[in-house]
């Protein structure tokens, strides 16, 4: 089966559902919904849905074909007229079937959390394989240190010697501990860190000043945010300020949806990292002026501790400390004033909710997916960046 590309709108009364099937028999398609429960099926295409709202069948649906795009365009009421349904944008999300099997407690949880009665749940397989115990030594074990989305990984390096000196700048990771990698990367800042290049770019700073005036499409989007709430003096979070493209959307409707098994420490974690990489995307969106060029990829990976160095942040101060340092370490344009910028483009990003943040996330993937081997950054935490911040709450992140 096809997952096909669709798209999701909606008024005070309906929600519409826009599905694009270009190959299939228009005259043979089934629907099915009720409650927060959507599916749609025209062979070879099948897309099941869990909605944010509940709907409901009382005569009104209506359905239409439009055989020149191959577009399904259907119109459901809502159950409550009026209710607002949010995040439609959030496509992987919105593909999460709304029962699954839990699965065991390990690290990461690979679907959706469901309690299951005892007459559901499966037999045990008393005939699965099984590998005799063999003792090991002691002397031959070895600790292995976590990293990654929500320090969940471990022992990927080991598997990439020879493309590990191209992503990041500490050495065997997976032999290496926190506290170790914040001292070697204090120790590496303060070994690069050059006065007069520093110097050179505080009194020559024409090419600086000219991309500081530079305005990514966040700062428009915040502006327009801003004012309606002075407006009306309340939140506006039925207002749209965040459009994704349609590369975007097919981009959500790729990954695989899942969820994290992440307690308190782990989540605090994560939205530091967050941050760190927001600030390290920022900095490059503003000094080449919105362009991607083959420097993309360094700047953001090395302006982030937490992708160059696997850096676990305790503190927003400690994330910031550290972007500030880096700037004025390693790139081209080495000047405070593209520290203070960066910072305040991630504030407005985080202000303008989860939408623009996935949509920033996208766009860093995109760049690491297009430079190899900065891919890995992907598998490590951007990936799974896309996938959780669709499912947090949206007053967590504004």
């Amino acid at each position: 089966m096809i997952t096909p590309a669709f798209e999701l709108s909606q008024d005070p009364d309906f929600l519409t559902i826009i599905i694009k099937i270009p190959y299939a028999r228009a005259s043979e398609f089934d629907v099915y919904f009720e409650g927060e429960d959507f599916k749609f099926y025209a062979k070879p295409y099948f897309l099941r849905l869990t909605l944010p709202g509940r709907i409901v069948e009382d005569g009104r649906e209506k359905a239409s074909y439009n055989t020149d795009k191959g577009t399904f365009t259907i119109q459901l009421p809502k159950e409550i007229p009026g209710q607002y349904f949010e995040g439609l944008d959030m496509l992987t999300s919105l593909l999460a079937p709304k029962k699954l099997r839990a699965a065991k407690p390990l690290v990461e949880e690979i679907a959706a959390s469901a309690q299951l009665s005892e007459e559901e749940e499966e037999e045990f397989d008393w005939e699965i394989e099984q590998t005799p115990y063999k003792e090991t030594a002691e002397s031959t074990l070895q600790q292995q240190y976590c990293y990654g989305f929500g320090n969940l990984r471990s022992a990927v390096f080991q598997r990439l010697q020879d493309e590990l000196s191209d992503v990041i700048d500490i050495k065997d990771p997976d032999r290496v501990p926190v506290d170790e990698r914040r001292r070697k990367r204090l120790a590496a800042e303060a070994a690069k860190f050059d006065p007069d290049h520093y110097l050179a770019d505080f009194f020559e700073d024409e090419a600086i000043q000219h991309v500081l005036k530079y305005k990514p499409w966040w700062v428009d989007a915040h502006k327009k945010k801003m004012a309606l709430q002075e407006e009306s003096h309340q939140e506006h979070d039925r207002q749209t300020f965040v459009v994704f493209s349609e590369e975007e959307r097919e981009q959500l409707r790729k990954f695989k949806n899942k969820s994290h098994l992440l307690d308190k420490r782990a989540r605090h974690h994560v939205y530091l990292s967050l941050i760190d990489i927001l600030l390290a995307y920022c900095y490059e969106i503003c000094v080449n002026e919105g362009d991607k060029n083959v420097e993309s990829s360094w700047n953001v990976r090395k302006l982030s501790a937490t992708l160059c160095w696997l850096e676990s942040f305790t503190s927003i101060h400690d994330v910031l400390v550290s972007f500030g340092r880096r700037v004025l370490c390693y790139p081209l344009h080495r000047h405070f004033r593209l520290v203070t910028r960066a910072i305040d483009d991630a504030v407005m990003i985080l202000q303008l909710g989860k939408g623009a943040v996935l949509k920033c996330l996208l766009d860093i993937h995109k760049i690491f997916r297009e430079n190899d081997p900065s891919y890995i950054l992907n598998d490590l935490f951007i990936t799974d960046y896309c996938v959780w911040i669709q499912k947090t709450k949206a007053s967590s992140v504004d």
